[in-house]
């Protein structure tokens, strides 16, 4: 398919930039809402807090019936969405939606045994001192959460950066697109053994990094 290594080489870099672009968008708006739906989760749940059985059930039904789909076929479930929202069912656009829905689940329970992981204790000790209920989320439950946080932002990271891999099945670009069309159905194994490698790296390069700063902050909260 492609003539020599600089044409090669071109193709990686655009399919690694479509990856880049995918996991990126996709992360930030998972950590946002799936954040927020984790500490919903968690505050509903506590007695401490607002707790609400029905909106808790709710919530947590909702999450168990996207993370229940395999992301292949949700993605190909939320594509027509993805025609109603950014106007096409293919290419990167498209393949954002699905990807920040399933992650958006996912991070949402890492968020939610985050939160719970904070000592009761402490959360018990703030309240009866009479600080208010968004004080102790803001000052003392986001902060003591944090370090756990961060490292279920690098898992949540490294999800979304296999989850994007499939999108090359259906014309999601990326480089499990390139993988895919290239690769495996023109019988190249160059291509695939790059595309295979590049995705180790970030993986690799994730997981340290998001280890490195897990421990930075660990040392900066003892």
């Amino acid at each position: 398919m492609f003539s020599d290594v600089n044409s090669l080489m071109l193709h990686v870099n655009t399919a690694l930039l479509e990856t880049a672009y995918m996991v990126v968008l996709s992360l930030i708006i998972s950590i946002i809402f799936g954040g927020l739906l984790g500490l919903l989760l968690f505050v509903t749940a506590d007695p401490l807090f607002l707790r609400n059985r029905f909106v808790n059930h709710v919530m947590s039904s909702a999450i168990n019936i996207v993370r229940s789909l395999p992301f292949l076929i949700l993605m190909i479930f939320v594509l027509p969405l993805s025609k109603i929202l950014v106007g096409t069912k293919i290419g990167p656009d498209a393949v954002i939606v699905p990807l920040s829905i399933a992650t958006i689940a996912f991070f949402a329970r890492l968020a939610e045994v985050s939160f719970s992981s904070v000592s009761h204790g402490v959360l018990e000790a703030y309240v009866a001192s009479g600080a208010s209920e968004l004080t102790v989320i803001w000052k003392i439950l986001l902060p003591e959460a944090a370090t756990n946080l961060i490292k279920n932002v690098t898992i949540t990271t490294i999800s979304v950066i296999g989850s994007s891999a499939m999108a090359g099945l259906v014309g999601g670009g990326g480089l499990g697109d390139l993988a895919y069309r290239y690769g495996y159905q023109q019988y190249r194994t160059d291509i695939m053994i790059v595309c295979v490698v590049i995705l180790v790296v970030l993986v690799q390069l994730i997981q340290v990094l998001g280890d490195s700063l897990a421990e930075t902050m660990q040392k900066q909260r003892s």
